[in-house]
């Protein structure tokens, strides 16, 4: 009798360690998955400004209407709650709903196509996780025809192109996992590369940024070093920028201040190291082409010589006399690619409305730049950015009052 109650208390044990190593496992799952869905910004679409986690309905003005994000919390009538594993992997990989409904590509699902099974799978087990919100998907409002879904399947003919990502036998595990990251979870190409009327992006210009739809914000080159290319910038220095905003060689504001914020602080260091080393990879040398600008020299000119004075009056206390900039929080001028790119929105954009870096664990309490657009003139506001952009060696070129005008009603959101 002894044996027969040692063997079921054996048994008993057993069977509890069994349960216990499962919801270990499951445990390990979700937290892999909160940690992937971080990785790939879930909440920035699918958190409405004052609404509750996942839950869909926030405003994304596109140039062909306004799309409502989708409630993905694990409500049965209303979210995914009565979605299946398979489901889910087939609206991240395909870009279809459970019942065969095409979804429209502001769902980045051309690059979450590039996503794992085991990856989407965590993602997956995680927002079933959560808690669950009732709260009914609200209706897109689009302009005719963009309204009419079946018009999505000449979008995905030209550029859609379904598939896991496939590493790169020449290049290093690292390099790989950065490419993984960037590319498929991390959808970078969705905003630093140029869209075209159709709202698609060719593969020949991947990364090679473009002003955001709706946003008149500039996403800069990934590939060109006259841009964002970081070929000549330290492994630390990219690292440092992408976890906390900021770094010796510059900061983040506008739309890339909301990733660092919501995705980005939180990847640890291995896979910020491997986005960093792929980044620098794919950074193209190439010399800067020669400046050109519309104005004429005599109105450059004099634009450029009010623009000293109004430096010296209003930016040389933090930025420096000679642009050299107190780093990292008040970022140098000088030398500073995102001043000379072609597009001069950033700049503009900066000196009119001001800005933050995001607060991070790295930098909780960032140093900010206060707003101009109502202490200067269109005329100084272009002088200024002129003289940024020509000073000190910078190989950026003057811009116009009008260009100035034309960004003060841009969107702060």
């Amino acid at each position: 009798m002894m044996g027969f109650k040692l063997s079921i208390t054996l048994l008993a044990l057993a069977a509890f360690t069994t349960v216990a190593q499962a919801q270990d496992k499951t445990s390990d799952i979700i937290a892999r998955g909160e940690y992937l869905a971080r990785a790939g910004d879930c909440t920035a679409c699918h958190t409405a400004a004052e609404g509750r986690l996942f839950a869909g309905a926030r405003p994304m003005p596109t140039p062909f209407g306004t799309i409502y994000t989708s409630n993905i919390t694990p409500d049965p009538e209303t979210g995914i709650g009565k979605w299946s594993a398979d489901d889910f992997y087939r609206t991240m990989h395909n870009g279809r709903f459970p019942d065969g409904g095409l979804i429209y590509p502001a769902m980045p699902f051309a690059s979450y196509t590039k996503v794992t099974r085991a990856d989407s799978d965590a993602i997956f087990a995680y927002l079933r996780s959560i808690p669950p919100v009732n709260q009914k998907n609200k209706p897109h409002e689009l302009r005719f025809p963009y309204d009419n879904r079946q018009l999505i399947l000449g979008w995905r003919t030209l550029f859609f192109s379904e598939g896991e990502f496939k590493p790169d036998p020449t290049k290093s595990a690292e390099w790989n996992r950065g490419a993984y990251l960037v590319e498929g979870l991390g959808h970078c190409g969705m905003c630093h590369s140029p869209i075209n009327a159709l709202g698609g992006t060719s593969q020949s210009d991947a990364f090679k940024g473009g002003l955001i739809p709706m946003q008149n914000w500039y996403a800069p080159s990934l590939t060109s070093n006259r841009e964002a290319g970081l070929g000549d910038w330290s492994i630390k220095d990219i690292t440092d920028l992408l976890q906390t905003g900021v770094s010796a060689r510059g900061v983040v504001y506008g739309p890339m201040a909301e990733v660092v914020h919501n995705s980005l602080q939180y990847l640890d260091d291995a896979d910020t190291k491997a986005m960093a080393v792929y980044l620098k990879g794919i950074a193209e040398a190439s010399s800067p082409p020669p400046a050109s600008s519309a104005l004429p020299n005599t109105e450059s000119s004099l634009l450029i010589s009010l623009g000293k004075t109004v430096y010296d009056k209003n930016c040389a206390s933090c930025h420096g006399t000679q642009g050299e900039g107190k780093p990292p929080h008040w970022p140098p001028l000088a030398n500073n690619q995102s001043i000379e790119m072609q597009s001069a929105v950033n700049p503009i954009r900066m000196v009119l409305n001001g800005g933050y870096p995001p607060g991070t664990k790295g930098n909780p309490m960032p140093y900010g730049m206060p707003p101009f657009a109502g202490l200067l003139s269109d005329n100084e506001v272009a002088a200024v950015v002129s003289y940024i952009r020509t000073a000190w060696g910078n190989r950026g070129t003057p811009v116009s009052a009008r260009e100035a005008n034309e960004l003060r009603s841009a969107p702060l959101n």
